[in-house]
């Protein structure tokens, strides 16, 4: 009897082992080939994306203005000379400083007019407050074209074309409307009872907008900023039509003077295109922190 027990208890206790499930997976864990998958792809990706400034440099590198027709030669004669001829030999340094004055220029005063006006649309219920916002919006709707005869008309009558400050306030109207579109939905993630709290506190509506909001803003004003920074890093219509001294270009205007009607060196401005980077890639270091903050903020809000 005890051998038939024994005979039979083992095959059943091996059917149990058998039909053990095994061990669920925990959410967000991935299988091994889906893990290596997207790690496939992302390096894939940061290779597509890379490869463009890698090439750059590599053709800043070569003597001959010539020389990106046939870059397989650049690698036997490369060179720092470009970079020396464009530091010394052209008015980078005055570029430089063109561009660092309406830049900054730019993304403080913008920052701070549409950080205001974001504000004011998010917490203050005056008559056509939406459809101010809508009126902010519709003002990037018109191409540069349309408004660089205006512009230039307003501008030579307050005295200001070939001046920073022209060139600032140009700026400043393409930037504000979407800066402060972006700042008003940040601030609408900020808790209204902040706001009660600074005024139980004695704050004067300015007082708990600069001490208490701003604060708790800035991931939002590091997004705004940069995005400030960039577009007056960049722009190259406006900053050649309304600056006409050559000392006063922006690096983004200067950078066209390598390109003439029948000539294109080619060499140095692939080394000046590599150096203007710098500046923006210094900015972007300085603010990535609250960046990403800033990205993705307000996606749990609930």
């Amino acid at each position: 009897m005890s051998t038939t027990t024994a005979e039979t208890s083992a095959p059943l206790s091996e059917q149990r082992s058998a039909k053990t499930p095994r061990p669920a997976r925990r959410r967000g864990e991935n299988s091994l080939a889906g893990s290596l998958a997207s790690h496939a792809v992302l390096i894939v990706a940061s290779l597509i994306a890379l490869f463009p400034i890698g090439w750059l440099v590599y053709l800043s590198l070569g003597p001959d203005k010539d020389d990106y027709l046939h870059p397989g030669g650049i690698w036997d004669k490369m060179t720092f000379d470009n970079y020396t001829f464009v530091l010394e030999h052209t008015k980078f340094f005055d570029w430089l400083k063109s561009s660092l004055i309406v830049t900054l220029g730019t993304t403080a005063i913008g920052v701070l007019i549409a950080a205001t006006t974001g504000y004011a649309v998010s917490r203050m219920r005056f008559p056509g407050y939406k459809k101010f916002m809508w009126v902010l919006l519709v003002t990037q709707m018109f191409p540069v074209a349309v408004l660089m005869v205006p512009m230039y008309q307003i501008l030579s009558d307050l005295k200001l074309v070939d001046n920073y400050l022209g060139l600032i306030l140009v700026y400043c109207t393409t930037v504000i409307p979407y800066s402060a579109w972006l700042l008003k939905g940040y601030f609408d993630t900020i808790p209204f009872e902040i706001d009660e709290a600074g005024r139980v506190d004695g704050l004067t509506p300015f007082g708990t907008f600069f001490r208490l909001i701003l604060p708790l803003a800035k991931p939002g004003l590091a997004v705004a900023a940069f995005y400030n920074f960039l577009t007056a890093f960049s722009e190259v219509a406006f900053a050649s039509t309304f600056m006409l001294s050559d000392d006063k270009y922006t690096l983004a205007v200067g950078l066209q003077s390598f390109v003439s009607e029948h000539d294109a060196q080619r060499n140095l401005m692939a080394a000046t295109a590599v150096l203007i980077a710098i500046p923006a890639a210094v900015f972007f270091y300085l603010v990535q922190k609250n960046l990403v903050t800033g990205l993705t903020a307000g996606g749990t809000k609930g």
